[in-house]
């Protein structure tokens, strides 16, 4: 009996060990994008110090208001997530699905479009200062300085945070739910028991995103930002080496960003605990404990507080795009061809992103269960590297090497692809990290007593039951591709240009109504990705059932 298990212990650790070495290969090229776009900058930036920036008042300012702007947005996005998301989870009602979706959408739409409804609402001129005026009452709330900020990132990480904590909480083996309401738990303890360890373990990676979001926030700060008060280093980062063509400044505070957020991304993970887990189920949403009034009242407040939140700007945004301009910006070639350049950038850009994630995913999950979690960590962090490296800089960077042997337009669209997949890189990975983990934990043990491996068990088995958060994954990497702004800024041009630029040279040549016909096809485009995700998963659910 011994001798049997030993040996199977030695298989299993074997097994282990033929971790794929796609996920190497990925990290490989992302360091290597990274360091060659930052080495251009350094070849020209002369006398780099980094001990400038702690001499300097203005470094020093702007390095205190990201880590202020970036830990109230975090607070104010996260705490809230989880009683939005345990009352999504609980209740049944009309329009939950589209809520959803729409919750999905907020953080992935482009932030013109985002910023262009909260002015129409939160505005001086806007919907709410204009129904305030009528009843003779003084709106004296400014969406300008640390408040627009702060608005503006809780409309677009609240939402995605919550459903984050939902993708966790619908995990949960219906079964625990059910034992959990047969022992006569009460709400609290049920939440304490069953919820909340799913919760705890989702914590630190939905609150380390939402805070290197925020905390290299770029074109909200630039729209919203109330002047040199309320400048981040991302937007100082850009105003160097926009403006001024200091390249010595910029890859100054691009090398303390880097610096501030790969020690941040560190510390997450170091804390970042896993959960043994069961068989794995789709808990029911019906409250099965002792439901009352006030649970209801409670669960309806935090999903009526949190669509008031996300609907009324996008709906300004697709009343405002119906005007006079919606013909001629339709039937104009300019549109059509922003839009085609779009979708080839989106399409090729999402799709890499999704590979190069579950490649990453795939080997750190290996070695986890082989317990070296910390080459693990590693392999994770350098995957999650975008987010401590400002999409500016690295576009920047690559421009400047590029000049220096050819001309770099005529690479334009490989660039980009590349920049906007790797900005899409850390949302597989947060999407995808603990859908596989767990699955690995359930099936790893059958997996290998049936020899079960490789492209086989990739589709027979995680296909199969992660197939959801996957297509999550890939079109919130679709639409993260579709509105960037940073990597097309520096290398579109009248015959290659997307949406967002589109938009932005409307905006910046004060053409409103035809930026507004843009902004609500852009969000159109948004939902209607998910729309035709969640049929497309619906079809392939069906077909499966009558296989």
């Amino acid at each position: 009996m011994a001798n049997s298990v030993d040996s199977g212990t030695v298989a299993e650790t074997v097994i282990v060990q033929r971790a794929p070495r796609i996920g190497i290969w990925v990290a490989a090229g992302v360091v290597a994008f990274i360091l060659s776009a930052f080495g251009a900058l350094l070849v020209h930036a002369s006398g780099l110090e980094l001990t400038a920036v702690l001499s300097d008042p203005y470094y020093l300012h702007v390095t205190r208001f990201s880590f202020y702007q970036a830990l109230l947005s975090t607070l104010l996005s996260v705490i809230p997530a989880i009683p939005v998301a345990l009352a999504l989870h609980r209740r049944a009602f009309p329009g939950r699905n589209f809520l959803i979706k729409l919750f999905s959408t907020t953080l992935v739409i482009p932030v013109l479009v985002g910023i262009f409804g909260l002015l129409a609402i939160y505005g001086r001129s806007g919907f709410l200062a204009s129904v305030l005026h009528t009843l003779h009452l003084d709106f004296s709330f400014s969406v300008y300085g640390l408040n627009g900020i702060l608005l503006a990132h809780v409309f677009f990480n609240l939402p995605y945070a919550s459903r984050l904590f939902l993708h966790s909480l619908e995990m949960i083996p219906r079964e625990q739910t059910l034992l959990a309401c047969h022992l006569g738990m009460t709400p609290w303890q049920i939440f304490r028991y069953v919820h909340w360890p799913r919760i705890r373990q989702q914590m630190p990676h939905v609150a380390g995103l939402v805070f290197m979001l925020c905390f290299t926030s770029f074109a909200t700060v630039m729209a919203l930002g109330g002047g040199p008060q309320s400048t981040t280093i991302e937007l100082a980062i850009y105003q160097a080496i926009k403006f001024d063509f200091d390249l010595r400044a910029g890859a100054i505070l691009a090398l303390w960003q880097m610096l501030l957020c790969g020690l941040l991304a560190f510390m997450l993970q170091s804390i970042t605990k896993t959960i043994k887990v069961g068989s794995q189920g789709d808990s029911p949403r019906q409250p099965l404990f002792r439901d009352s009034g006030l649970a209801r009242y409670w669960d309806c407040g935090w999903i009526v507080g949190c669509g008031v939140l996300v609907l009324p700007p996008l709906v300004m945004v697709l009343i405002s795009g119906v005007n006079s301009h919606l013909w001629p910006v339709l039937s104009g070639t300019g549109f059509w061809q922003a839009f085609a350049s779009s979708l080839r950038v989106a399409g090729v850009a999402g799709s890499l992103a999704l590979v190069a994630g579950i490649g990453v995913l795939l080997t750190s999950r290996c070695w986890r269960l082989n317990r070296q979690q910390r080459r693990a960590d590693m392999l994770e962090t350098v995957g999650m590297m975008v987010l401590v490296t400002p999409g500016l800089v690295i576009s920047t960077g690559l421009f400047l090497l590029l000049r220096a042997f050819t001309n770099a337009f005529d690479f334009a669209y490989g660039v980009v692809v590349a920049v906007n997949a790797m900005m899409a890189l850390p949302y597989v990975i947060k999407t995808l990290q603990q859908p596989l983990w767990m699955l690995a934990q359930q099936y790893q043990s059958l997996c290998d007593s049936l020899g079960m491996r490789g492209w086989r068990r990739l589709w027979l088995v995680e296909w199969r039951a992660v197939r959801k958060p996957i297509i999550h994954a890939w079109v919130i990497s679709f639409l993260v591709a579709m509105g960037d702004l940073s990597a097309i800024a520096l290398f579109g041009s009248q015959d290659f240009r997307t949406l967002p630029l589109y938009l932005y040279q409307l905006l910046g040549s004060y053409q409103m109504e035809s930026a507004a016909v843009v902004a609500s096809c852009l969000l159109l485009i948004s939902l209607g990705c998910f729309f035709i995700a969640e049929r497309l998963f619906r079809h392939g659910e069906s077909s499966n059932a009558d296989t």
